[in-house]
């Protein structure tokens, strides 16, 4: 069987995979909109009451410092604002919607464990640099998003995938490209395309491996470098974890001296815990 595919095969079999509740896909593509109507927003999400349990979770998480514990969305909404619980509706919502053992030798708990850290270190390092919380806790989660593509649509394929990286101690991408001719980057890009997420997120799931190509964007710069620390702090605990070569114009992009990145590393683990046991318990 050749293991080869092209961007068409993956687009191709973006129909079959899990839809999103229509509420969490609306959330995403007017994460740059102003004029959204909360209210309604808030009501559909309190109809899915799955959604709805694990959103409040995560809202009432010790992380969020809430002194009363919202109990509805709408509560959610006026006690943290409507950009950090849409980011939590999302969270919520993407965590729970690929389906899991598909894939041998993929670690779906561990790839999950990697993308709360990721978002975890990127709002925490989105904070310290005053950027948007909210976006940057939201790329984070879904960066690597274009592995669950290829595992959910091509299981047999990309246990080949484990298999070379395995055997060659190569890099997770390399070998995607060796193997399978395309690459969890561009499967994660054309889901964000078929899901119609804003091209605020497109651009940083297209460039956080290589945020120095031009018109890359800054997020893209701060997922690289979350993504570079989590792997280098082990917290997902996966065997394919290896820690990448971090961009330096990436790096200096976001400002931060080397006893911040220490105070960071801290809070990463601290905020990683407790959205871990919200969101993956």
């Amino acid at each position: 069987m050749s293991t080869q595919l092209t961007l068409d095969d993956i687009v191709a079999h973006l129909d079959d995979l899990p839809s999103l509740p229509a509420v969490v896909m609306e959330l995403l593509n007017s994460i740059d909109q102003e004029d959204v109507d909360i209210s309604v927003l808030a009501k559909k999400v309190s109809y899915d009451q799955a959604l709805t349990a694990k959103t409040l979770r995560l809202a009432n998480s010790s992380q969020y410092g809430l002194q009363v514990k919202a109990t509805t969305i709408q509560q959610a909404i006026t006690y943290l604002g409507f950009q950090t619980t849409r980011s939590l509706i999302t969270s919520a919502a993407i965590t729970g919607c690929f389906p899991e053992g598909r894939c041998p030798g993929f670690d779906d708990k561990a790839f999950w464990r990697h993308s709360v850290a990721t978002a975890a270190c990127a709002k925490v390092l989105a904070r310290q640099i005053r950027f948007n919380q909210d976006y940057a806790f939201t790329a984070g989660l879904l960066h690597n998003i274009g592995r669950l593509v290829l595992v959910s649509s091509f299981p047999a394929h990309y246990a080949q995938v484990i298999a070379h990286q395995a055997a060659h101690d190569c890099s997770l991408l390399e070998a995607e490209q060796t193997v399978l001719g395309v690459d969890h980057v561009q499967a994660g890009v054309a889901l964000a395309e078929h899901w119609n997420f804003s091209d605020t997120m497109r651009l940083a799931l297209g460039n956080y491996l290589q945020p120095d190509t031009p018109g890359a964007g800054f997020l893209a710069s701060l997922i690289h470098v979350a993504n570079a620390v989590v792997c280098a702090l082990d917290l997902a605990q996966a065997g394919d974890d290896m820690v990448p070569r971090v961009s330096p114009v990436a790096w200096d992009a976001l400002g931060l001296g080397e006893d911040t990145y220490l105070q960071l590393f801290r809070e990463t683990e601290l905020r990683y815990d407790e959205i871990t046991s919200a969101l993956l318990s």
